[in-house]
């Protein structure tokens, strides 16, 4: 057999790519000449063109016999490979264990070329390796899931705050700072970079640096719940809050008053927003970083816990040409990302979207959006006011908190423009009364108001260690209290997740929504119009069908996706 020359591998290749990409072959050999030319790797320089990362790899795969997988999900990193590798090797040439083969272990590759780093894997292991191709998030993922239980260099940067003059604080930050890049920074901002790499590694939707007496204390909120981490020396706390404070474009020397400020940091190639919040407290300043990771994209409304029944009654409204569409709750209840996937979902192109926030949370493509500058005099009803004059078809207010406001999105609504808003109120009937509370007619709420969405959300129990089992005695009362009957079980039995270190021993991963929609049928608006009470709205809005909370969550504990206390929990006033 006869070997083949490089020559002709590499037209194999081309032809491979050629059939996996669609690029045309002249064009793949002029890429691979300018690949030779920079020294760059070939299937680098054909990302860079936007080539369909997993069609260059099947390609790849193909010429080089290698197997492809095109997704890591549910794959359990081996222990050995996270207590030798180091992470920042890891992460920097996108190599993941996924999977032991007799004594060697099979590692995922994003870069098929990537040789050097591949050899100095090996070297590494005690066992042998052997090389399969995945696309590069699905290994960003699993290196974030397999290493979030290590120090990530907050132990190592506290080690390095002994000994270091910590007042002379570097204050200098570039813009969109890579957290990742911590190699030769001063501890203060190594320890607060490590700090806010361990929190996005695990989900956390805010940092807390909360001073006491001894110490300075560190929290992550994950899934709606604190959890204490990092104790940091109280010697640090002012160096860090000044760190902070830089990060944020705030005034250090300023120790009195509360400070807003935000920034942008980077991840490799992810961007996250922080929202920074300083306030002064009696054992000294205490600083809250809110994190919007920009990389996560938006939620579709088929991703976000509306069941079949919900998601084509909230779709049926969206679209209507006319009128007002509300969703209530409290502040973290998910308002916002359901009215960003409703209005991604109709921008089409053939509609004039507008947005007034505060803040604008993430940017939505063909969606022009405002942010609220009190300031400057650019209030929601100013905001709304100007809009009017912008030709719109849809438009979105951050929140209804006043009269005016109120007033002008539901004339907006009236005179031929779908609106979108939020308000806080407990469920959906008493959004109804809240408006009439705030001084609006009945009959402009009748009238102009279409749909009412309130939604909470739930933690959702541990895919790694949930178990279905029979339930206690005392979990069947409490299951029957809350409507559900034994016969409502598949197979009579509910799910348990016990608790594993992938979830902190807490036995919740994630969260997702819980719904109750309100569609105002005609005998509703009768009851408007007659003030009738929130009570009155809901018996008779149950009485129509809808599910309300409670119910939304019960049909959630049935199908194994949340436990009966997580309901309990946040569905209280919801009798």
């Amino acid at each position: 057999m006869t070997s083949e020359t490089p020559a002709t591998q590499a037209l194999d290749l081309i032809g491979l790519l050629h059939a996996e990409t669609g690029l045309e072959e002249t064009e793949l050999k002029k890429l691979r000449d300018q690949a030779a030319a920079t020294g760059t790797t070939f299937d680098r320089v054909l990302l860079t063109r936007n080539v369909d990362e997993l069609a260059v790899l099947k390609a790849f795969a193909a010429d080089m016999e290698m197997e492809v997988w095109e997704t890591l999900g549910g794959t359990q990193v081996p222990r050995g490979f996270v207590d030798v590798v180091p992470l920042s090797f890891a992460r920097a040439h996108d190599l993941i264990a996924v999977g032991v083969n007799g004594r060697r272990l099979i590692i995922a590759s994003a870069h098929p070329l990537d040789l050097h780093p591949q050899d100095d894997l090996a070297a590494m292991l005690p066992e042998g390796v052997d090389f399969v191709l995945a696309p590069r998030n699905e290994i960003t993922e699993l290196v974030n899931r397999a290493f979030r239980h290590k120090a990530d260099g907050v132990g190592e940067a506290l080690d390095d705050l002994e000994g270091a003059d910590i007042a002379s604080l570097a204050a200098e930050i570039e813009v969109g700072e890579d957290l990742l890049d911590v190699a030769n920074k001063a501890p203060i901002i190594k320890l607060v970079n490590s700090v806010l790499f361990q929190a996005l590694k695990l989900r956390a939707s805010d940092v807390h640096f909360q001073p006491y007496v001894d110490r300075l204390q560190v929290r992550f909120r994950i899934d709606g719940i604190l959890y204490a981490m990092e104790t940091i020396p109280k010697g640090a706390q002012d160096a860090i809050l000044s760190r902070i404070k830089v990060m944020g474009k705030m005034d250090i020397a300023e120790r009195r008053l509360p400070q807003d400020g935000r920034a942008s940091i980077r991840i490799g190639d992810g961007e996250v927003d922080v929202r920074i919040s300083v306030v002064p407290t009696a054992g000294g300043e205490r600083a809250v970083l809110r994190l919007l990771d920009k990389s996560g994209g938006v939620y579709a409304l088929d991703s976000i816990g509306l069941d079949e029944e919900n998601l084509k009654t909230l779709r049926h409204y969206i679209n209507y040409p006319h009128g007002i569409i509300l969703v209530t709750g409290p502040t973290g209840s998910g308002k916002t990302t359901t009215l960003y996937g409703s209005l991604t979902e109709i921008s089409t192109g053939e509609k004039n979207i507008l947005t007034i926030e505060d803040p604008v949370e993430y940017q939505l493509d063909g969606i022009s959006q405002v942010q609220v500058n009190a300031k400057k005099g650019l209030t929601f009803p100013a905001g709304l006011r100007s809009f009017l004059r912008q030709d719109p078809d849809v438009m979105m207010v951050g929140e209804i908190r006043d009269l005016e406001t109120a007033e002008i999105a539901i004339r907006a609504a009236i005179t031929g423009h779908l609106v979108f808003s939020t308000v806080h109120t407990n469920d959906a009937p008493s959004t109804v009364t809240r408006l009439v509370d705030l001084g609006l007619e009945p009959y402009l709420v009748s009238s102009s108001l279409v749909l009412v969405v309130a939604q909470r959300l739930v933690r959702t129990l541990c895919p790694s260690c949930r178990t279905w089992r029979k339930p206690t005695d005392a979990e069947s009362a409490q299951l029957r209290d809350l409507g559900l009957e034994m016969a409502d079980l598949p197979d009579g039995k509910i799910a348990n997740s016990p608790g594993c270190d992938e979830c902190f021993q807490s036995g919740f991963q994630g969260r997702t929504a819980i719904y109750e929609l309100l569609p105002l049928s005609e005998d509703l608006r009768s009851l408007i119009m007659q003030r009738a009470p929130a009570s009155d709205l809901k018996r008779k809005a149950v009485a129509e069908g809808m599910r309300t909370l409670r119910m939304d969550g019960m049909k959630k504990v049935v199908r194994g996706l949340t436990s009966p206390e997580e309901i309990m929990r946040v569905t209280q006033l919801d009798v």
